[in-house]
């Protein structure tokens, strides 16, 4: 009898192990096949556009592309519906030398008023979802210096942008990064930003950064403004954190020097499940200006897929 009991309790304990085998086996096949099935469409579709640069007699070359899709949901204490998707495609054409690639996405043009390491939460109240497409050419490009420009199209809009980027390395720990540039947009006018970097490095795991970025344009008087400081800090290969302070505002305009917004959150970002799929959870709080800066809780959860081919 006791041989029994244990012979069933075994086997039920090997078909509950089967089924459970089976079940991730699935879940396997299935985010094996979703990534497969996005890298291969945006690489075909690369593939077609590249074939148009193809002088007479010579083969084709495998283009590279890459692809982020990202999904954020942002609850607050005031407006819990916020959800944001977003894409961002970029493939380079080998028969142009790989300095020419092709960037399509449904933000504006590298969103010209955002700064590096910005989250999602901390997009300006002048913020228009725009869908961009548009050719890149890159030269001079090396590990401390980068020209760039761009031709395209954001929200309807033709736009032209030249970027100049430079790093200089003061010591071992420290580096500064200078970056203007100048756009023109065929409706709006023409609009320049500067951004000014200082990195620091606290030890071979934590940074301390520190950035600033004005842009004016035509469309608007006065001088938008916004400071950055940061402290980020990897903990090991697939998890990394960053603590942050933000704020923001405009000058020299119609109400002179006012401060639109302050946003303090902590980003945890890990990659779990796949190699190429990153999660991020992000608490914050901001202050801004049409709250008469009371205290404004929330949290952003995201999700990012990164595909790449070629």
């Amino acid at each position: 009898m006791f041989f029994y009991f244990a012979f069933a309790n075994s086997a039920q304990a090997y078909t509950s192990q089967e089924a459970k085998q089976t079940a991730e086996e699935k879940d396997d096949h299935w985010m094996q096949g979703l990534h497969e099935t996005v890298s291969n469409s945006v690489y075909q579709s690369a593939q077609w556009f590249d074939s148009f640069f193809i002088a007479d007699g010579s083969e084709q070359q495998s283009p590279k592309t890459t692809a982020k899709i990202r999904f954020a949901w942002l609850p607050k204490s005031r407006d819990w519906s916020e959800v944001k998707p977003r894409f961002r495609v970029r493939v380079k054409l080998p028969h142009l030398q790989d300095k020419v690639s092709v960037v399509l996405s449904d933000e504006d043009d590298e969103e010209l008023n955002n700064l590096p390491l910005e989250s999602a939460n901390t997009n300006s109240k002048t913020e228009d979802e725009k869908f961009s497409l548009a050719l890149n050419y890159t030269e001079d490009k090396s590990d401390s210096r980068l020209m760039n420009y761009r031709l395209g199209i954001s929200g309807g809009d033709i736009f032209v942008r030249a970027k100049h980027k430079r790093r200089f390395d003061i010591s071992e720990q420290q580096s500064f990064l200078f970056e203007p540039s100048l756009y023109y947009y065929l409706d709006e006018g023409l609009a320049a930003k500067l951004l000014l970097e200082y990195d620091y490095q606290l030890d071979h795991k934590s940074l301390f950064r520190v950035n600033y970025s004005i842009r004016g344009s035509a469309e608007f008087s006065g001088i938008r403004w916004k400071h950055g400081f940061y402290k980020l800090n990897q903990i090991n290969h697939t998890t990394a954190t960053v603590l942050s302070f933000q704020a923001e505002g405009e000058r020299n305009g119609a109400r002179g020097f006012v401060v639109d917004k302050y946003t303090l959150g902590y980003r945890y970002r890990f990659n779990a499940l796949r190699e190429w799929l990153f999660f991020e959870i992000e608490p914050f709080l901001e202050f801004p200006e049409q709250e008469n800066y009371h205290t404004t809780p929330g949290i952003a959860f995201r999700v990012e897929g990164f595909f790449h081919k070629g």
